[in-house]
C-alpha cells in the first residue's frame, strides 16, 4: 500500500513530511484533511492523532504522528533508496546528527514558529501581534543565526559534510519567516545564506514548497 500522510496541503509540516518522502523516492498519498474547519478536533482524527495535529502517516496499518519521528521512520525504513544518510548509521556520525537536530529544536523552531504565530496565526484568528514578543523573538533567532554562521563556516551542514534531516526540518518554518514574511536575517551571515541556498532550491523541496 501507498503511504498515507492525513493532512492540510499547505499545511508547514505535512510539507516536511512530504518533502522527505520525496528525498527517499517514497510514494504517497495525502488524505486531506479539513483543518479550517477543525477536522483535525474531531474524535475520529483524534483516535489517531490525540493532540489533534497535522500530519500523522498511515503506512499499511502502521500510525505514526509526530513528524519527526515520521521522517526518521522513512529515512532509515527506505535508508537503501533516495538520498543517502538523512539519518546516518554510524554511531558516531548519528551522534553528531542527533546534536544537529537538538541545534534546530531548541535554537531554531521556538522562535521561527513564535514569529509565525504573532504575524501569521494571529492574525487568522482576528488578533493583533504582540509587538514586543514579536521584537523579542526576532532579536533572540539573530543571536541564534550567528552561531549557526560559525557552525557552518566549519562544514557544509550541520552535521557535517552531507544533508541530513536536520537541515530538512528547518525549511517549512524557515521559508515562512525569511521568504513569505520577508525577514532579511541572511545577508549578514554568509555561511548560513550559503547553506539556506542549497536546501532551499533542492527539488524535493520546491516541488512541496506551496503544498505536498
Amino acid at each position: 500500500m501507498v503511504l498515507k500522510i492525513h493532512g492540510h496541503a499547505v499545511a508547514p509540516l505535512v510539507r516536511l513530511v512530504a518533502e522527505v518522502c520525496r528525498e527517499k523516492e517514497v510514494p504517497y498519498e495525502l488524505v486531506n484533511v479539513e483543518v479550517y474547519k477543525g477536522e483535525h478536533k474531531t474524535p475520529a482524527f483524534r483516535e489517531f492523532q490525540p493532540f489533534g495535529q497535522v500530519p500523522y502517516i498511515d503506512d499499511d496499518g502502521f500510525i505514526l504522528y509526530e513528524s519527526r519521528a515520521i521522517c526518521r521512520y522513512i529515512a532509515k525504513k527506505y535508508a537503501s533508496q533516495g538520498t543517502p544518510d538523512l539519518v546516518p548509521r554510524d554511531p558516531k556520525a548519528e551522534a553528531i546528527f542527533e546534536q544537529a537536530v537538538s541545534i534546530e529544536t531548541s535554537n531554531f523552531y521556538p522562535f521561527v514558529l513564535g514569529i509565525t504565530t504573532e504575524k501569521i496565526i494571529k492574525k487568522h484568528r482576528g488578533l493583533e501581534p504582540n509587538e514586543a514578543r514579536l521584537s523579542d523573538l526576532v532579536n533572540n533567532l539573530k543571536a541564534k543565526l550567528d552561531v549557526y554562521d560559525v557552525i557552518l563556516g566549519k562544514q557544509e551542514y550541520l552535521a557535517g559534510g552531507s544533508i541530513t534531516l536536520a537541515d530538512l526540518f528547518h525549511l517549512p518554518y524557515g521559508t515562512i519567516v525569511f521568504e513569505e514574511l520577508g525577514y532579511d536575517l541572511l545577508e549578514d551571515r554568509p555561511n548560513v545564506a550559503r547553506w539556506w541556498k542549497d536546501i532551499t532550491a533542492r527539488p524535493s523541496w520546491l516541488a512541496v514548497k506551496a503544498k505536498a
